[in-house]
């Protein structure tokens, strides 16, 4: 529940846009449901949130996120089960990844209880444009940014929290291709790449860019020191299966994204008796286990994406393509039970799901 301080405001849209959408045709983020929420900080404090009809938003030439960076958001999704509950996937962890983004960022930090309660809200006004359709979602878009009228460095005294969300339907519609980034560097150690904040994607545009001149989808990040150690991919965290052990970075460093759906892949693997190394993978290991065909799978995880399976990787001169994704039996298996578990078609034994 909200503190009493924080007593929810709700003016509700007079002119729904629902019956404009076209459900069996909805591109990623590019259609808006009715509402969104917006609670500002300042005087030291939160003031009351509340959930208007969404539109523009009106800003200073000198709203100090756009000079200096102040920014942070998260990614989530709602879906149904068949009696039309909607179901919010671990919201706890997105809830504790932003409170750390907050605190790295030097912005106020919003209790995770209220951040989740704010979250469950918003959805529900708006949940009729929560999708039925198999692997369709509500896209969550929790998101903070510094608004000081001023132009000089320092951390802001004013902040905007807001809460949007958007029906969408698959992000990658096709397994992915990859390349092993060797140059350009997405975070280094000490560095603000454990925050989700938005300067991280913004410096990944261009080597992105590059990487996709070159027919690839996404780049594989190495460390930023020797670019020696596989670290994470794009939009998502990165998994292998090796000899029959799932290997993915361990998330120590302060250099990589704390990924929920990849937790969640490392969470029902260890349930299911399959071994799971969470350690230090660097680009040699895999690469010479690549040329020796024991990579048997590789995939992507992420909000957006769920699991990506990643049909090819490029190091330097070579390509390497890995086995028919429909042959993949791990990458699958895990795939479909994170799907039917977001839909409410099989027991939620994890107790995963904020369900109303």
């Amino acid at each position: 529940m909200l503190h009493d301080e924080l007593t929810l405001k709700i003016t509700p849209t007079t002119t729904s846009r629902i019956d404009s959408v076209d459900w069996d045709n909805l591109p990623f983020g590019k259609v808006f449901s009715d509402h969104m929420l917006v609670m500002d900080y300042k005087d030291g404090e939160w003031q009351q949130p509340e959930i208007m009809p969404f539109g523009k938003l009106e800003l200073h030439p000198a709203t100090s996120a756009i000079h200096y960076g102040q920014s942070i958001f998260e990614g989530m999704k709602a879906t149904k089960d068949a009696e039309g509950n909607v179901l919010i996937f671990r919201p706890d962890l997105n809830a504790k990844r932003f409170h750390e983004s907050c605190e790295r960022m030097c912005m106020p930090t919003i209790p995770e209880s209220i951040f989740i309660d704010l979250i469950q809200k918003t959805v529900d006004l708006d949940r009729a444009w929560v999708p039925s359709k198999d692997g369709y979602a509500l896209y969550i878009r929790p998101y903070m940014f510094a608004t000081d009228d001023f132009i000089g460095i320092k951390p802001s005294d004013t902040y905007k929290f807001i809460i949007f969300t958007c029906p969408v339907g698959a992000y990658y519609s096709q397994p992915v291709n990859v390349k092993i980034e060797e140059y350009y560097t997405r975070a280094a150690q000490g560095g603000v790449g454990r925050a989700k904040t938005a300067g991280n994607y913004a410096a990944s545009l261009y080597p992105a860019k590059l990487a996709k001149d070159e027919g690839f989808d996404q780049l594989v990040w190495t460390d930023a020191k020797e670019h020696k150690y596989i670290e994470e991919s794009g939009t998502m965290n990165i998994v292998f299966e090796i000899d029959g052990k799932l290997v993915t970075p361990a998330e120590d460093a302060d250099t990589i994204l704390r990924g929920v759906t990849k937790r969640s892949v490392v969470d029902v693997a260890k349930s299911w008796g399959i071994p799971v190394e969470e350690r230090q993978v660097s680009v040699e290991e895999v690469v010479q286990a690549l040329r020796e065909g024991r990579v048997t799978d590789a995939f992507g995880a992420g909000t957006a994406a769920t699991i990506a399976q990643i049909a090819k990787i490029g190091f330097r001169d070579e390509l390497f393509e890995l086995p028919d994704p429909s042959s993949r039996t791990l990458s699958n298996k895990i795939g479909e039970f994170l799907n039917d578990l977001k839909a409410g078609r099989i027991k939620d034994e994890f107790g995963w799901l904020l369900k109303f």
